[in-house]
């Protein structure tokens, strides 16, 4: 029985994608629901599955641009079916039993045998009659000759030679890639970007993880980052200065009442951006579990167009590259992006001494014809505060004592 794998839908008004990568080859037996190819489109990368166990036959080729729908190989089940069959129709009585004798039996060695062996391949062990330990027994009796054993020795005592190279690779750019380079180009020709910068004494919030971390995880089953924190205070700012959670349309604003945070993943094909949906409302504990869900899911391709799309407001942590500062592009058609850097300690003056500190410089990238320096300059500060006094996070951005007495 012939099946045909067809290349699945990425989403609405995408018809064409392109077949990126085949993770099998022609001619190979696969199972059931494992990953076979890879395709790109200008939304997302999806991968291709199985969908039954037999033998694959390729009809397309990696870099090919292939419409929705379209079959892009064929899998021949009746290969495992036909030895189902076979086997069944052998009686048990026929099975060919071996006497071993009791000198055998004294001499036999026995090892423990620990090989991986994937559920397709125990199959066709179990039809022909193959042990684990012949698999291993197979694989010992390959004949090592000096020549290798003298490289192994050798490899970290000789000087490698280096080999130059003036080839060059042509590499196809992805639907996706393509795309994403459009909206980069248009963001910098369409808006008014400008970028504000402070720094943020990071101690606190050390001082919170070093203390709370292990119960955390304990509680929750994951542990907290600053990512989860950066989140809350952008809501509790965001709140304070709406403007910076706006976006332009046409000749209207449109400022939501909610804060959908867009956090920026880096996945394998590129970078994406899954998004936490009313992140005012969630706890801390909350937020990280989201964005350990979502980033899992970016970094499997397996993230979905509805995940990614639909945010108000962007952060973006390139200080787990390094990255000391930067100016983050903004993501359309929000007008606002936070970029968050590594940690650094720095003499800082504090009460009039000098201090080495840990500190983090963060930069808002905004949008000038919609938020204005008032606003980028007081959500930033906003910010910067909060973090640096976590406990106002809990009291909607101001002093508990002063919320207290309604001041």
């Amino acid at each position: 029985m012939m099946i045909e794998v067809k290349v699945p839908s990425p989403g609405e008004s995408i018809s064409q994608v392109l077949l990126s990568k085949w993770l099998v080859a022609d001619g190979d037996m696969v199972e059931k629901d494992a990953e076979i190819a890879e395709i790109d489109s200008d939304k997302a990368t999806l991968s291709i599955y199985a969908a039954e166990d037999g033998k694959i036959k390729l009809m397309a080729s990696e870099g090919d641009t292939v419409d929705v729908g379209a079959v892009v190989c064929v899998i021949d089940a009746s290969i495992i079916t036909e030895k189902d069959n076979e086997k069944q129709l052998i009686p048990i009585a026929e099975t060919p039993k071996v006497e071993i004798s009791k000198a055998e039996k004294k001499t036999e060695k026995k090892e423990d045998v620990n090989v991986h062996i994937s559920p397709l391949a125990r199959k066709v062990m179990e039809e022909n009659n193959i042990s684990e330990q012949e698999i291993v027994e197979k694989y010992k009796s390959i004949r090592i000759s000096r020549k290798e054993v003298v490289n192994i020795s050798t490899k970290n005592i000789e000087p490698q030679k280096v080999s130059f190279s003036r080839e060059t690779e042509h590499k196809k750019m992805t639907p996706l890639r393509i795309k994403l380079a459009e909206r980069l180009v248009a963001v910098k020709n369409q808006t008014a970007m400008l970028t504000t910068f402070n720094e943020v004494n990071m101690s606190a919030l050390l001082a919170i993880k070093k203390q709370y971390s292990e119960t955390f995880k304990e509680k929750y089953g994951v542990g907290f980052g600053f990512m989860s924190f950066f989140t809350k205070a952008v809501t509790e700012a965001l709140s304070l200065y709406p403007s910076v959670n706006s976006m332009i349309d046409g000749d209207e604003f449109i400022i939501p009442a909610y804060a959908d945070i867009s956090i920026a993943v880096s996945a394998p094909k590129g970078l994406v951006v899954p998004v936490i949906r009313n992140a005012e409302s969630l706890t801390i504990a909350e937020i990280e579990l989201k964005i350990k869900e979502l980033a899992t899911k970016a970094r499997d391709n397996k993230i979905t167009l509805e995940e990614m799309s639909g945010g108000t407001f962007t952060i973006t942590n390139g200080g787990v590259f390094g990255s000391m500062m930067s100016t983050p592009i903004i993501n359309p058609p929000q007008s606002a992006i936070l970029g968050m850097h590594n940690i650094i300690e720095r003499p800082v003056a504090i009460n009039g001494e000098v201090k080495i500190q840990p500190m983090m410089y963060i930069a808002l990238s905004y949008d000038h014809r919609i938020i204005d320096g008032r606003e980028s300059v007081g959500f930033l500060v906003k910010v910067k505060e909060m973090i640096e006094n976590p406990v106002k996070m809990l009291f909607k951005g101001q002093e508990p004592i002063k919320q207290l007495l309604g001041l």
